[in-house]
């Protein structure tokens, strides 16, 4: 696994983890001290994320000193010198902690589908429900900045976060404004927070300490998100939509999210979410926008696409009482770099 992840995963985006993985694969000491981690936390990403997290936090200086040196041999070292020293404290950050991705760049895809969403039902706001939302960054959607390919734009064009996502045929975006956001509510059996030093750390931690660029963006995801922090329900989410969709006034409409959440939980499960939608939707009109791979998300159409073809269905789903309507928008590839959009403007 983890040669596989230093010469497969790592290669050609962090140099530093390619030979730092590898390293490790071939430690039968390091190895046996990641034997120690439960068998679900022993997953590349989550150990040298939990090493990445103990340099930041200054308990292990010299794998933090050749993490800034950039100097890859030396970080190989380094890291089994600070797994095997601090087998337990690394442990128990694998433990504690779920491996986090850098969330805002699904905004290309949730920005078109929610003002979608909520022309259908004719909202004049929205209340934003992000299901898995670690940071609850995907909750700033608007107040981010997104250039497409083809020239066209939405968001705030003056926010420190700007993304670019590329069009994928000759179908344009719709270009409506989200209306306004009258709440942001993230569910996540981990919640991460943003005004939380620990909670921010480990963020960091989870990218390559060799990716500049990505650390400078999650920076000013970090800052845009403290500004506004959204209001975190930890939990299962069927069990706790409910008291997410009471945190949403009256007045606005409800619009759950989920970007890549599903897959990870059995269908009896996602039925049973599809179910909760289903219920809230007894009083007001609900609206469910979801990016997941094909087949995944239930009631959304596939266009005939197989399962594991390589990209995902952007859904729309809005539950108005006893009616749902349900379709697919379009489609995206590599988490919403690229993007087809199908529905009629």
């Amino acid at each position: 696994m983890y040669r596989h992840f230093g010469e497969v995963d790592a290669a050609g985006t962090s140099p530093l983890y390619e030979r730092v993985a590898v390293a490790l694969s071939e430690s039968d000491e390091a190895l046996r001290a990641i034997g120690t981690a439960p068998a679900r936390k022993r997953h590349p990403k989550v150990i040298l994320a939990a090493l990445h997290d103990l340099a930041l936090a200054g308990r292990a200086p010299e794998l933090a000193a050749a993490y800034a040196a950039a100097d890859a041999d030396a970080a190989a070292g380094a890291a089994i010198d600070t797994l095997l020293r601090t087998t337990d404290s690394v442990v128990a950050i694998a433990a504690r902690r779920q491996p986090r991705t850098n969330e805002t760049g699904r905004c290309a895809v949730l920005y078109p589908a929610i003002a979608e969403a909520a022309r259908r039902v004719g909202a004049p706001a929205v209340g934003l429900i992000d299901v898995g939302s670690s940071a609850g960054l995907n909750l700033h959607v608007e107040r981010v900045g997104i250039t497409y390919s083809n020239g066209q734009s939405l968001g705030d064009p003056s926010s420190p976060v700007q993304l670019s996502s590329s069009v994928v045929g000759d179908r344009p975006l719709p270009t409506r404004a989200m209306p306004e956001v009258v709440a942001r509510v993230g569910i996540d059996v981990d919640p991460v927070d943003v005004t939380d030093a620990d909670d921010v750390r480990w963020l960091r931690a989870c990218l390559s300490p060799d990716q500049p660029e990505q650390a400078a963006r999650l920076e000013a995801e970090l800052a845009l998100a403290a500004t506004a922090p959204p209001l975190l329900l930890q939990g299962d989410a069927v069990e706790t939509l409910p008291d997410a969709f009471a945190r949403v006034p009256a007045d606005a409409l409800p619009v759950v999210t989920t970007t890549w959440a599903l897959s990870r939980v059995p269908l009896e499960s996602r039925l049973r979410f599809l179910h909760r939608l289903d219920e809230a939707a007894a009083g007001r009109a609900v609206a469910w926008v979801s990016a997941e791979g094909v087949g995944v998300a239930p009631t959304i159409p596939t266009l005939g696409d197989r399962r594991a073809s390589g990209h995902s269905i952007i859904g729309v789903a809005v539950f108005d009482r006893s009616a749902l309507r349900a379709e697919a928008v379009g489609r995206c590839w590599s988490r919403g770099r690229l993007l087809a959009w199908l529905a009629d403007s």
